[in-house]
């Protein structure tokens, strides 16, 4: 079924929240090309006020996971769950149900559980609540390498985004990794419903793990408070199992082998931050010699050789403060978004090509409806290897501990096009680099 545009009076209220996002700084202070048409994903008729819906998940701890989906009135946070279809011998009643207020606007019932331990790259079937009959599925990643990423960056919901999820559909991915801007509801929360049933098709089936970016904030002064509210009990990821005490920042790992670092541009960052001391902290943890790749996402890029955001706080002061706790530890690859437009660095410290410093990859094209940022700085800064203004996504896949391959597909008249591509060598196995 086709998705629809999206209303009249939705575009209308769009509009007004964008103006008003303008004015509290959520990035709109240059000129883009005109996106594709905004849709919006409404409830399908056939659901009722039990039906699951916005249904997607996300790892907890390499055994677990949490499923997360609203509905519209009070129902149980049940999920029942097996191998296969239609059989269900497990059953998890420990979930926990909330919502949210903003405005004149008050959420669905918004449930989580968790549940496992489960297989390692094994197919679970599942439902959701007490009473729908609804079956999804979703398959487990590995326990060991190789593990194949998606990474898609301000995703939004337009027709390019529909687009990049479908192209991402067909990549076989294990695991989808998000930094930030999801929704670009943008204070006006139905868009927040629409992104959850538009991205439930992947978002149910593997895990998505996103941090925040800019237009997650949606902090109003003196009408509403409060930063990240509908992010924050939307997307609900590990913190605590990391030693987090914050939704905006964690870690985990996967594969046995890789250990993905979400940074929060949006969170305090200075050295005297719990963020910054989480960091510190969680680095100091990671055994090289078990873990050999190291990923790290935010928002705000550190490196960045378009014309759009430069000179933000979340980038220059985050870099500032951080860049040398990265170094230090030897990250392989460190994923922004923000920027609408694609760039791949060579491995880079202190603005300087350094073959033990990360790789920086700036991947926020996803589909978002503010269009590309087509202007870059002449002439291109010899750290920048490749860069274009094009809507795709990237994929990393992770071979075995020493060697990866990344490689980023644009949206060429809706074909997903391999337009850059490049095989990394794990810097735990360079002898050259590794720390003391």
């Amino acid at each position: 079924m086709a998705i629809p545009e999206c209303p009249r009076h939705v575009l209308l209220l769009i509009t007004f929240s964008l103006v008003l996002a303008g004015i509290l700084d959520v990035g709109l202070s240059y000129d883009r090309p005109p996106p594709r048409r905004d849709i919006f994903v409404p409830l399908s008729d056939d659901d009722d006020s039990t039906t699951p819906q916005q249904v997607h998940i996300s790892m907890i701890g390499e055994d677990k996971m949490r499923i997360s989906w609203i509905t519209d009135s009070e129902t149980p946070a049940i999920v029942s769950y097996g191998t296969a279809t239609g059989e269900y011998q497990y059953s998890s009643s420990n979930g926990t149900t909330s919502s949210y207020k903003y405005l004149t606007y008050h959420s669905g019932q918004i449930h989580d559980v968790v549940i496992g331990p489960l297989k390692p790259n094994t197919v679970y079937y599942y439902r959701c609540g007490s009473s729908s009959s609804k079956e999804y599925n979703f398959k487990t990643p590995p326990a060991s390498l190789p593990i194949k990423f998606a990474v898609v960056g301000d995703l939004g919901q337009t027709g390019w985004t529909v687009t990049t999820l479908d192209h991402i559909s067909k990549s076989g991915y294990d695991m989808l990794i998000l930094p930030g801007d999801l929704s670009y509801a943008d204070l006006y929360q139905p868009l927040w419903d629409s992104y959850g049933r538009l991205v439930e098709p992947l978002a149910s089936q593997r895990p998505w793990m996103v941090t925040q970016g800019n237009h997650e904030k949606e902090k109003i002064p003196l009408l509403h408070a409060r930063s990240f509210t509908a992010y924050n009990a939307r997307w609900r990821m590990p913190f605590e199992e990391s030693g987090s005490d914050s939704n905006l920042y964690y870690s985990f790992n996967v594969a046995g082998s890789v250990h993905v670092i979400m940074l929060g541009s949006y969170a305090d960052f200075d050295p005297t931050s719990p963020q910054y001391k989480w960091l510190q902290a969680d680095l100091a943890k990671v055994d090289r010699a078990k873990t050999p790749w190291l990923v790290v996402l935010i928002h705000a890029p550190w490196y960045n050789s378009n014309t759009a955001h430069q000179g933000e706080s979340e980038s220059v002061d985050m870099k500032k403060f951080m860049e040398e706790l990265l170094y230090q530890a030897r990250v392989d690859i460190v994923f922004a978004g923000h920027v609408h437009a694609y760039e791949r660095f060579t491995r880079v410290y202190q603005d300087k090509g350094d073959n033990c410093g990360p790789m920086y990859i700036n991947i926020g094209d996803g589909g978002n409806r503010e269009g590309l940022a087509k202007d870059y700085i002449d002439p291109k800064p010899e750290i920048s290897v490749f860069r274009e203004a094009s809507f795709g996504h990237g994929q990393l896949e992770v071979v075995n501990a020493t060697h990866a391959k990344w490689s980023w597909h644009r949206n060429d008249n809706d074909e997903s096009v391999e337009a850059d591509s490049v095989w990394l060598a794990s810097l735990s196995a360079d002898t050259a680099c590794r720390s003391s």
